[in-house]
């Protein structure tokens, strides 16, 4: 696959659409290469390429350098848990899997409730959906617990007095993201792992067909 021709936005839908369950890589790899790119496209290919791979490292990485921040600000703990949240309900993946949890748990103590929970049926026209499968979670779209978790988090913000540092403590974690995914070496695990997920992709279109 040729990250150079990868734009911004085509980034960010494949990071929303791919599952962020999986483990992180080791440390052992996370750490094992860095050379400076040659050229600019280089650069440019090798920070979208670790971006995607290591999605799972810099967002941990990201997570408990932002907690580091906050271990005087109770409330701003709990702001950053909402924002982490509300960042993780964007994905496809993280969406579904939540909405299957909190129903299945819910299950177990009220199935009248859990049946209310299930996301409406998207209407099929000739073997195929009519519209792209909408995303909900416990009964009520997407958007609504966006906005809901952004809400809160952006108060628990103001009156923790933490935008200030939440805000030096997201410019470090990014710009130690940005300077590891410059910097790490792509490795071959790397590439096949790409091709792997692009299998994927074209499988899981063709099924729904």
């Amino acid at each position: 696959m040729d990250w150079g021709n990868v734009t911004a936005e085509d980034l960010i839908e494949a990071l929303r659409e791919v599952d962020w369950s999986a483990p992180p890589r080791p440390l052992s790899e996370f750490f094992s290469r860095f050379t400076v790119p040659r050229s600019h496209s280089r650069w440019n290919s090798r920070l979208k390429c670790n971006l995607y791979y290591y999605r799972t490292n810099y967002f941990i990485m990201i997570v408990l350098i932002l907690g580091l921040g906050f271990l005087r600000r109770p409330l701003a703990i709990v702001a950053a848990t909402l924002t982490v949240l509300t960042i993780a309900f964007l994905n496809d993946s993280f969406a579904g899997t939540f909405n299957e949890k909190v129903t299945r748990m819910v299950r177990q103590f009220s199935p009248h409730l859990a049946a209310k929970m299930r996301p409406p049926l998207t209407p099929v026209l000739r073997g195929r959906p009519s519209a792209k499968r909408a995303i909900y979670i416990c009964g009520r779209p997407r958007w609504v617990f966006v906005v809901i978790f952004s809400v809160a988090s952006f108060f628990l913000w103001f009156v923790s007095c933490g935008l200030l540092t939440v805000l030096w403590a997201f410019s470090i974690s990014l710009l130690a993201t940005i300077l590891h995914a410059s910097f790490r070496t792509p490795n071959l695990k790397a590439r096949l792992n790409t091709f792997r997920e692009e299998f994927r992709a074209v499988w899981r279109n063709c099924s729904e067909l």
